[in-house]
């Protein structure tokens, strides 16, 4: 891949997009499986401290994956758990009935402090706790699922709980620094099994050991993933496939309280479109996918743990997909 064809001039959100459920894409054929962390999350950041909210990678993915199509969560919890975890989805087409609580363990845990830098979470302390023990089971019913989100977890158990679905038509896994740098091996197990793969701009770096993530993205795709997403917090986002490279910006907010769940929200709202698509991963359809991960993501980060996007809606998305639209226009 010596050229690019996609540049930001090219940028082109048609008009002709339907935000409704394309009317053939309905039930079992649309659902979204993520599998994922679930913790209680200490968060600080210039705007205050926050100490055991609810959070995980699954939590914040399904929620903004909802807002586009049916979710089926599964994860696993300590006894104990919050109490309010199965209430955190009331009134959204969540199905949580695959989150299992396990006796005798204890549920995952993550401090983390944005007071250096809002677009860099530093690790005060994590407890994998439940999460270094083995998969969660998918129940039988979500075997069937097409589209797949193997959201930020131990790559051995995602590659377990991938192994046991029947026939996905879409799988994009997430990752973290701290699985480059110890299951190197696993993870590079799981990229060769996987369609996308998304991961911030520190660890395409950190995992490719190339300064420029073009070329780090290049050398992802080497590994198996027919497309890559580098997600540069405030500076948005970077697609790159075998047809070239398209980069967006985020969209423009005053409002930055939290960041801890952007990266997952933005995920959730790119798979929940590519969904309602059919799975489908052409040019066109993942920039605008990118788009609507870009914006359910500036929902994410007005507030802390889930607050903000519990104050967002489809109609506000829509408008703020078709603000960014226009911004990127020539």
């Amino acid at each position: 891949m010596s050229r690019f064809t996609f540049h930001v001039s090219s940028y082109s959100l048609q008009n002709t997009v339907s935000f409704g459920i394309d009317a053939h894409l309905t039930g079992a054929s649309m659902s979204l499986l993520v599998t994922g962390s679930i913790g209680l999350d200490t968060l600080e950041t210039p705007a205050g401290k926050r100490e055991q909210v609810i959070g995980g990678s699954a939590i914040y993915f399904s929620y903004a994956a909802s807002f586009f199509a049916p979710v089926r969560l599964v994860g696993v919890v300590g006894e104990d758990h919050p109490k309010t975890l199965f209430s955190v989805f009331q009134g959204r087409e969540v199905d949580s009935s695959g989150i299992e609580i396990r006796k005798g363990s204890k549920t995952f845990r993550w401090h983390g402090s944005y007071l250096a830098d809002l677009n860099n979470a530093e690790t005060v302390e994590v407890d994998l706790n439940v999460l270094a023990e083995r998969a969660p089971k998918i129940p039988q019913n979500f075997l069937d699922s097409k589209y797949v989100f193997l959201a930020n977890t131990h790559p051995v158990l995602q590659q377990e709980m991938l192994a046991s679905l029947k026939s996905p038509k879409l799988v994009v896994a997430d990752s973290m620094n701290l699985w480059i740098q110890t299951q190197r091996p696993e993870l590079c197990k799981l990229l060769s099994k996987v369609h996308g793969f998304v991961l911030n701009d520190g660890e395409a770096r950190l995992l490719t050991e190339e300064r420029n993530l073009i070329k780090a993205a290049q050398q992802v795709l080497k590994m198996g993933p027919k497309f890559v997403v580098i997600k540069k917090g405030e500076h948005g986002c970077l697609l790159v496939s075998e047809r070239g490279a398209f980069v967006l910006p985020a969209y423009p907010t005053d409002q930055v309280i939290d960041p801890t769940g952007a990266g997952d929200s933005f995920a959730g709202g790119m798979m929940g479109y590519l969904a309602t698509q059919g799975g489908i991963t052409s040019a066109a359809t993942l920039k605008r996918a990118l788009a609507y991960g870009t914006v359910v993501a500036s929902y994410t980060i007005a507030d802390f743990s889930l607050d903000g996007l519990k104050h967002a809606d489809r109609d506000q998305i829509d408008d703020r997909w078709h603000d960014l639209k226009t911004a990127m226009s020539f």
